[in-house]
């Protein structure tokens, strides 16, 4: 009975927290933000289907670890999944991050604030760099291993 009860917990909070994901999403525009920069209206419904797909895949990956285990990573295909996930998590979560401060107009109240008039797309561009920077440091050095 207590392990039902915990399946029926999990379920409904991950259910939660899944609509909260789902819930920033919509109120932030992406995807309809994606079809209209690519011209693709079209294929909104793909669009939501493939973010839906992501999400219930990365939950499953990250709560099962165990079912993937068979897979070996250390092979060059395997390091080459790893970087089309990498490049392709990285695009999605920049464009939220865009999204979300475009949704709050953070950017030009910030620019007014301060005065800025010209240059904010070099600024953005030099603050992705900073970021993929860091990120290059962060993983090349070995400091995700030592949590240090």
């Amino acid at each position: 009975m207590r392990a039902l009860f915990l399946c029926i917990m999990g379920v409904s909070y991950g259910a939660l927290s899944a609509a909260g994901v789902f819930t920033v999403l919509v109120a932030v525009g992406l995807v309809p933000r994606f079809a209209g920069r690519t011209h693709t209206a079209g294929h909104v419904l793909l669009y939501e289907h493939m973010v839906v797909l992501g999400t219930v895949l990365g939950c499953i990956v990250s709560l099962f670890p165990e079912w993937f285990e068979a897979v070996d990573l250390s092979k060059n295909w395997g390091t080459a999944l790893q970087i089309i996930y990498g490049l392709f998590a990285g695009i999605f979560v920049g464009c939220l991050a865009m999204a979300i401060a475009e949704m709050l107009d953070s950017i030009p109240i910030f620019s007014r604030r301060i005065g800025f008039r010209h240059g904010l797309g070099l600024s953005v561009l030099a603050m992705a760099a900073g970021k993929l920077a860091g990120a290059l440091f962060y993983f090349m050095s070995g400091l995700r291993y030592t949590g240090k």
